[in-house]
């Protein structure tokens, strides 16, 4: 088992609410924005880490959460890119190869953001494969981290959405439509 470098010990933890944090970010109609966690209150918030802009998986995966980003919309649910990269790069990576999001793009060159939540790889300067759902309350209720080489399932990200938005418990497998433990 390969360990990629240490990363940041102290991201916040599962049951807690994030702390306040103001960041930029590249908007969907290509402008700059200075934006902070609590603007999305009263939303479900799905925020994805990737490691680097221009390179092999990571497309994949913000393509497949640009695809399914109506399904997180009408879940009530934003949608938040992040890597370590400048709002710049990706503006550039949009304009030359990745195309248009619907969704803003983080760039955490500051490592604030990636540090926060636990996913900074420190000795490369980027960030692991890291997905947060936060509740409309600013609470993290899902954290999902993998190393760098493999990327993840969309899907699996909207089904968790989805249990945790039931308010009841959910078994193994459990799909929107199915039977919940609870009521």
């Amino acid at each position: 088992m390969s360990q990629e470098g240490k990363t940041c010990c102290t991201g916040v933890k599962v049951g807690v609410a994030v702390p306040e944090l103001k960041t930029q970010v590249l908007m969907p109609d290509g402008s700059f924005k200075d934006i902070k966690l609590s603007d999305y209150r009263g939303k479900w918030l799905v925020l994805f880490f990737y490691p680097l802009d221009f390179t092999f998986v990571c497309p994949t995966e913000i393509q497949g959460f640009n695809a399914k980003y109506e399904e997180f919309k009408k879940q009530g649910a934003e949608v938040l890119a992040a890597s370590t990269d400048s709002v710049f790069s990706h503006k550039a990576w949009q304009e030359h190869g990745l195309g248009k999001l619907k969704f803003p793009m983080i760039g955490d060159t500051n490592h604030q953001v990636s540090s926060m939540f636990g996913v900074l790889v420190e000795e490369k300067g980027i960030a692991l494969r890291g997905t947060f759902i936060i509740d409309p309350q600013g609470v993290l209720q899902s954290s999902v981290i993998n190393n760098l080489s493999v990327g993840r399932n969309v899907d699996e990200t909207l089904r968790t959405l989805e249990a945790f938005q039931t308010g009841e418990l959910t078994p193994c497998g459990w799909t929107p439509g199915q039977k919940t433990l609870g009521k």
